[in-house]
Parts: C-alpha cells; structure tokens; sequence
C-alpha cells in the first residue's frame, strides 16, 4: 500500500488530518440536527459567506450566508423532520480544504401539530457532496450539492378532528 498517497506533503500530519475530518464530520451531522432539532435558519452560519446550496433536481442554487439564511429559514413552522446521515467520507485535500459524500434519508412531514406519529416512508433518498474551507481556523461548508435518487411528496398532515384523509402536497 503506498501510504504516500494517503498522506502528501502538502496536506497536514496524522493526527491534523484526523481532527479536520472529525471537524467536517461534525459540520455535516450540525446542518442536519439544525434543520430538524433547532432554528433551520441556522444552518447559515455552517456555511462560509459565500457558501452555496445546490439542488439540481429542484433547479434551486443559493449562494451566500444571507440568501441561506432566508431559504431554509423560511421553511414552514408545522414541519417534523428526521433526517439519517451514513457513510460520511471526507477527503482532505489541502491543510484548509476537504470535500465529503454523505448517504442520508428524510423522513418528513408539515402539518404536525405534536405527538408522535404512525411510522412512514422516507420521503427522500440521496446523498451530499460536499466542499469545505477552514475559515479563521473553523472548518465550514463552502458548497453543498444535493442528489436525490428517490423522492416523493411532503405529506400535508390533515388538521386535527378534520377526519379527511391527509392531502399530499410537493416539497
């Protein structure tokens, strides 16, 4: 095995590289974990300023920490999701840059009024490509691409004692 290749010159020792992959490990588990536990518009503040979020099966691209900010702050208020992260594989390819590849799943429905609910199909499969930049020592996504391989519709929870089936409605 050559273990040059592995280890270059121009990238940093051992147990450097080993803390800047936990760190963007760390990033990429922070942007899930914000969008379904906390403020999703939060997530901003994993990005560089002039972050990017791509999704080219949504034909949506938003650059800058700002735009980030308003477009996942602006997700509905109802919303319950669960989003599993696997396989995260990051490279590190300078002492300040690394990409990554991220297997998740989403489950996710809007209209959740509280409580738990029946068990359901995740609605998203794919995964993140992700590049990274260490800004002022802090490890941050420069750009996220989203590939999905299996997608479906946000299920619409129907209001509480409505009794009518739940509606479907698009992400």
């Amino acid at each position: 095995m050559d273990t040059d290749a592995l280890n270059p010159p121009e990238l940093p020792g051992a147990l450097d590289r080993l803390i800047a992959e936990r760190a963007c490990e760390r990033l990429v588990v922070e942007f899930v974990r914000t969008l379904d536990l906390g403020e999703p518009g939060d997530v901003a503040e994993l990005f560089t300023l002039d972050g990017v979020w791509e999704w080219a099966e949504g034909d949506r691209r938003i650059e800058g920490r700002d735009a980030l900010r308003a477009y996942f702050g602006g997700r509905p208020a109802d919303r319950l999701s669960r989003r599993l992260c696997t396989n995260i594989l990051v490279t590190l390819t300078s002492a300040s840059t690394a990409t990554a590849s991220t297997y998740f799943t989403t489950y996710r429905v809007d209209g959740h009024s509280g409580g738990m609910l029946p068990p359901r199909l995740p609605v998203q499969v794919g995964h993140y490509e992700d590049t990274f930049r260490a800004v002022d020592g802090r490890w941050l996504l420069a750009e996220r691409e989203l590939f999905l391989d299996f997608g479906g519709p946000t299920e619409r929870l129907a209001p509480a004692g409505a009794g009518e089936a739940d509606t479907r409605r698009r992400a």
